[in-house]
């Protein structure tokens, strides 16, 4: 019987855990293991590396024989949305070292991708660096390569990489004025600045982010997108470019590239294919470092999802459908800025807007555009202010109008006139909640018989981060805090349950998208008579709940109960 050679024999005791893993499962025979061990040596790269670059076994193969050997998950990672990487969690350096990517934390372990489960000392040097331990998740090894490479690269590398041209827009342009030949030549020279804005607003847009923040501070700048509500650190790129995006950003919104001293406003566009269009509010802020900007994005979209997106209960919907289908009166939706007010009013406009119609706006500025309905920008400095608007609205033949916000006096006592007068007005107050609307209005200097004949129904909304439906667990919450956040005794009898986020791939901290939460209260007889009387916001209150108006509160309680979102974020976004 032939004796294996010492080298052969010193070969096949070195070989690593994965390569007797796949000699087991039949993939691999000894000596094609020990040749591409003895490759690898010689290479200086790693034994799955020159596993899979000697196609000795397929990435695919691999990825499914050490997923079922020994236990751990199986990823497509070409579902990973790598913009939703946590960012913070692993250096860089370990990363592209071991091939891994971190998907995320739970307790006291990382969640990663590998190609190699059985790499103890990947797992030992991460859990030395970050004191945590770790879960690993089976991963094709050329794919996870690539995204390896793609998410370690530095800001600086993604700059030099946009001058070279490894990022495309071949199908999308920014509509602008047309330039002097010396703003030309200057986009020619800053092209990696011009890139690197077109892809912080596609990718802002593809992550569904409301809001872009550029943000300079004394030695650095940050990118920040505000997603589902909160905002998140992107990308800090080199200070050196901030006064340059800031001029490309205002040359394309319209803006004075020049005044660099108070604040601006200004609108841009960016078509992405044929058909397709997306709109940017742009504000500039004189800061102490520079100027800052943010940029919101306005989907017109949203506006055309339909009221059932919007998330409203059955009879919450019923009671905001019969009002806006009334002859005339006044309709309120309140609540704080970027609480989904405009996305409201709009979705109604769009069930008003029929041919046999006549509806005027007036905003500040317009933020969705609708074919169908006469919009109009506010402007101040023009002497063209909301009061005057209405005014002019008045003298055009209109059925409905929308005023974006009710400011002052003489703009509400002008939407009250027309409700009394057989149109339909829509508008906006900054309120806590729908009770205290009634007051406000009475505190602007508004006479209480005006309110009571011309307001019809009023809207409170908040927008509350929805749960991610693919993570989402059930959530141990004691008894006494059901109780404490608002559920009554009776409520809590078994037979539903709270959830919790988790956080995924799919997801952001265990939370994906937003829905809305809402108190909708039409103006009774008996409310009309406690205006009529200048009763406060309380008893306004007590009477809104005797007719079936559900609280904020209440309203976000019955999300949670449903598994809509968490009552974690129901008490953060609500008050009672």
């Amino acid at each position: 019987m032939a004796t294996a050679s010492p080298v052969q024999k010193d070969a096949s005791l070195a070989l690593p855990s994965v390569a007797r893993a796949l000699m087991s499962a039949g993939k691999l025979t000894q000596a094609a293991a020990e040749d591409v061990l003895r490759k690898s040596q010689s290479n200086r790269i790693s034994f799955i590396s020159e596993l899979v670059g000697s196609k000795a076994i397929s990435a695919p193969d691999l990825a499914q024989t050490l997923s079922n050997t020994f236990g751990a998950p199986l990823l497509d990672i070409d579902a990973i949305d790598t913009v939703r990487l946590p960012k913070d969690l692993l250096d860089p350096k370990l990363c592209q070292a071991y091939k891994v990517i971190v998907l995320g934390k739970r307790s006291n372990r990382l969640i990663a991708i590998t190609a190699d489960p059985t790499n103890q000392e990947a797992a030992e040097k991460i859990k030395f660096t970050t004191q945590l331990g770790v879960d690993w998740i089976v991963g094709e090894y050329d794919k996870l390569s690539r995204l390896v490479d793609a998410t370690t690269k530095s800001v600086a590398e993604s700059l030099e990489g946009i001058t070279s041209g490894d990022f495309e827009f071949d199908d999308t342009t920014v509509e602008e004025e047309a330039e002097t030949p010396d703003a030309a030549g200057a986009e020619v020279e800053d092209a990696p600045v011009v890139r690197f804005l077109h892809k912080m607003l596609l990718d802002a847009f593809n992550m569904r982010a409301s809001d872009l923040h550029f943000e300079p501070y004394e030695h650095n700048y940050r990118v920040r997108f505000r997603i589902d509500g909160e905002l998140q650190e992107i990308t800090s790129p080199p200070i050196a470019i901030k006064d340059k995006l800031a001029s490309r950003i205002k040359v394309i919104s319209r803006l004075d590239i020049s005044e660099k001293r108070v604040p601006q406003d200004g609108r841009m566009k960016l078509k992405v294919g044929p058909d397709r269009v997306i709109d940017f509010r742009v504000s500039t802020l004189p800061t102490l470092f520079g100027e800052k900007i943010v940029i919101r994005i306005l989907d017109p979209s949203s506006a055309r999802m339909g009221i059932d997106a919007l998330g409203y209960e059955p009879e919450e919907k019923e009671r905001l459908l019969t009002a806006i289908n009334r002859p005339y009166g006044m309709i309120l939706v309140t609540g704080p800025t970027g609480s989904g007010k405009t996305v409201s009013l709009y979705t109604c406009l769009n069930l008003l807007n029929k041919p046999g119609v006549n509806i005027s706006t007036a905003e500040d500025p317009s933020e969705i555009n609708m074919p169908g309905v006469n919009q109009v920008n506010v402007n101040e400095k023009a002497g063209l202010t909301f009061a005057v608007a209405l005014k002019a609205f008045l003298r055009q033949d209109p059925d409905i109008i929308m005023v974006g916000e009710i400011r002052d006096l003489e703009t509400a006592d002008i939407a009250i006139k027309a409700a009394q007068t057989g149109h339909l007005v829509l508008s906006t107050l900054h309120t806590n909640d729908a009770p205290t609307t009634l007051t406000r209005m009475r505190n602007m200097g508004i006479a209480p018989f005006n309110i009571a004949s011309s307001v019809i129904l009023i809207t409170a909304q908040r927008l509350a981060r929805r749960l991610c439906p693919q993570c989402k667990q059930p959530a141990d919450i004691p008894h006494e805090n059901l109780l404490e956040a608002g559920y009554r005794e009776e409520d809590i009898d078994g037979s539903w349950i709270t959830y919790k986020p988790v956080g995924c791939a799919a997801c952001n901290n265990g939370y994906k998208g937003r829905v809305g939460i809402y108190e909708v209260m039409p103006i009774s007889e008996e409310l009309q008579r406690i205006i009529l009387q200048d009763g406060s916001a309380l008893e306004i209150a007590a009477q809104a709940r005797s007719e079936g108006v559900r609280s904020l509160r209440q309203s976000g309680l019955q999300k949670a109960r449903m598994g809509f979102t968490s009552l974690e974020e129901v008490l953060a976004v609500t008050n009672e």
